[in-house]
């Protein structure tokens, strides 16, 4: 089994952009078909993002120091 490599800052800040432009377009298609809970798992992946882009600040300044 290959050896998983830590993941650094800018891992989790493409990741966080990533769930980030998931859940607008979740987000926007539920307010098109007033699927109220597509909607709800949209503004969930957009807080997924945004977590993982601060991980990701936090790490990237923690290597610089």
């Amino acid at each position: 089994m290959a050896e998983e490599r830590r993941k650094d800052g800018m891992d989790h800040k493409i990741e966080g952009a990533a769930d980030k432009m998931k859940g607008e377009a979740k987000d926007q298609i539920g307010q098109l078909t007033d699927d109220k809970s597509k909607q709800a798992e949209g503004k969930w992946d957009k807080l997924k993002g945004e977590a993982k882009d601060s991980l990701g600040n936090m790490k990237n300044k923690m290597d610089r120091d």
